[in-house]
């Protein structure tokens, strides 16, 4: 139950001024979930439009994980010279652009220019997810900010779920080929395959970009709440250093984790549609990917559980579970065949649900003002996404093994089991 102010009342968890602008800024948490997650869906398209190799379709996740990455520096500079406000405009600008870059890329069904326009969108979702926490927190009584913050949160989950369930009915067309069945068609008409198949992003990438360009103008025409940094932490900020970050192994340890679990899920959820029609031809695309796409509800879950679990269980010791589990599902989906290797797979989403933040908020216990650059190392951490599903994919076409591939996101658990195990303790 709350606690009540002087007065008596209730603080109020969001106030009628705000609401317009509290619904807008929890549009971004779903957008870049959405965009994120569509990519898996490309994953698997792109090998049949563009004729590419595992490999080659891994880079569709390093052009993604990259505009990240290189986004989060630009993007808190913008903030800090023209607002918040101004910086999410020029974010769904960016998300609005490289959508609409996928029409012309697949009339000409070059892939650099898809990367590019998912480079795009990714630099453009880094100045979103930058702006969107501290807006939240701020529209309102400041008790009430974590209450805020959860409920602009759990639309993360709808985004991530919707992505893949949305791609699976509108991306894939349907017409699958086998290889027999490519290796007999005339030239003419594998080229008109290919090209239909490119030309299906066309339309939900249209849709995306006019829904962005709608929010957008929605943003423009909204007043927002001005943001202002406390002073303790302005002054905390100043004594910072990113030198003095190395000194807490704690925390250097939780962002080489980070890069490795980010790279091992980007992975999973690459190539879990591949895998599912590897070891059962018989499942169509669609199917897959609806089976994927519950993956995220499962992971949704997870994490609501995994927070009432740890009021009992210390979360090193629960993280430490939770990996010795995925190494163990990663075994049998290595080791086994047809369904049980898929649903094993599957499976190591939900264990997947309380790695990210519970590695994160092990990783900054205790730095002190240092706090917001250590957030900020692991967050940069994401780098691992970029890395990790093309080496999945090279070590699959280079063996012909999907299956033997999934060691590559097997080290990334690893490392989160040294960390649950050891790596976590404050200096």
């Amino acid at each position: 139950m709350n606690k009540t102010i002087a007065d008596g009342k209730q603080p109020v968890l969001l106030e009628r001024k705000y609401l317009l602008p509290f619904l807008l800024v929890t549009t971004l948490f779903f957008s870049w979930a959405l965009a994120a997650q569509l990519n898996d869906i490309l994953v698997r398209q792109f090998q049949k439009a563009l004729e590419l190799s595992r490999g080659q379709a891994g880079l569709i996740q390093t052009a993604f994980y990259f505009g990240y990455f290189f986004g989060a520096i630009p993007a808190g500079l913008v903030m800090k010279r023209f607002g918040y406000k101004n910086g999410i405009l020029v974010g769904l600008a960016l998300y609005c652009g490289g959508a609409l870059m996928f029409y012309p890329a697949a009339e000409v069904r070059a892939f650099g220019l898809f990367l590019a326009a998912l480079y795009i969108i990714a630099f453009g979702l880094a100045f979103l997810e930058t702006a969107a926490n501290p807006y939240v927190s701020v529209m309102g009584d400041p008790r009430t900010g974590p209450s805020r913050l959860n409920i602009a949160q759990s639309f993360y989950g709808i985004g991530a779920f919707l992505g893949p369930f949305l791609g699976s009915i509108f991306i894939f067309s349907g017409i699958e080929y086998t290889p027999v069945e490519i290796a007999a068609l005339a030239q003419a008409e594998l080229d008109a395959w290919r090209a239909a198949e490119a030309k299906t992003v066309q339309q939900p990438y249209l849709w995306l970009a006019a829904c962005v360009a709608v929010v957008a103008a929605l943003v423009f025409c909204s007043k927002f709440p001005a943001l202002t940094e406390a002073v303790g932490d302005a002054a905390g900020a100043q004594q910072a250093r990113v030198r003095d970050l190395f000194r807490h192994r704690h925390l250097v340890l939780a962002a080489v984790t980070q890069f490795f679990y980010v790279g091992a899920q980007v992975c999973i959820w690459s190539f879990f549609i591949d895998f599912t029609k590897d070891l059962s031809p018989e499942t169509t695309e669609k199917a897959a990917g609806k089976l994927l796409a519950y993956g995220f509800l499962a992971l949704m879950v997870g994490r609501f559980s995994g927070g009432f679990i740890m009021q009992r269980v210390a979360p090193q010791r629960l993280l430490l579970s939770y990996a010795v589990i995925n190494i163990g599902l990663l075994g049998v989906a290595i080791t086994t065949s047809g369904w049980l290797a898929i649903w094993a797979l599957w499976l190591t989403t939900l264990f997947m649900s309380i790695m990210w933040p519970t590695v994160f908020a092990l990783g900054v216990r205790d730095l002190g003002h240092l706090t917001k650059l250590g957030s900020s190392l692991m967050i940069m951490a994401i780098a691992g996404g970029a890395v990790f599903p093309p080496l999945m994919g090279y070590v699959a076409d280079l063996s012909g093994d999907i299956q033997l591939s999934l060691l590559v996101p097997m080290t990334g658990f690893l490392m989160v089991c040294y960390y649950a195990a050891k790596g976590w303790r404050p200096c």
